[in-house]
């Protein structure tokens, strides 16, 4: 059996009211659900119906997101709808991230290891 990917579309039923496809696009796409929802009933009214079949055919051929999938912090559903709309700018952000991380702790490791008298006093004063 396959790992679920973050990175695929799957229909939210936990969040959704009928088969979670809206749910599912909003969770995906990263747009506030209640557009999603009100943009499928304005399609249908003003459409001919398609719009209802598609929905229906999504229902039944997306898969439903499983629950290791679930976010526990808003910050992840954010970072993986990032990751889905633009790969190469998430991994901008991570590496540009990395390098300021990197950065910093450079910056603590040349005040350590410098010759920092008070630094070696108090250091000292703890053996």
């Amino acid at each position: 059996m396959t790992e679920p990917r973050r990175t695929k579309f799957y229909r939210d039923k936990q969040n959704g009211k009928w088969l979670g496809v809206c749910s599912g696009i909003a969770d995906y796409t990263g747009i506030d659900a209640t557009i999603i929802r009100i943009g499928m009933v304005l399609a249908t009214v003003m459409g001919s119906g398609a719009p209802i079949l598609v929905y229906i055919a999504a229902g039944m051929i997306a898969p439903v997101k499983p629950r290791e999938l679930d976010y526990q912090r808003p910050e992840d559903a954010k970072f993986w709808q990032g990751v889905r709309a633009s790969p190469r700018r998430t991994v901008r952000d991570v590496r540009s991230k990395f390098r300021d991380i990197d950065r910093r702790l450079a910056d603590v490791e040349t005040y350590v290891t410098s010759s920092n008298s008070r630094l070696s006093q108090e250091i000292e004063k703890l053996r």
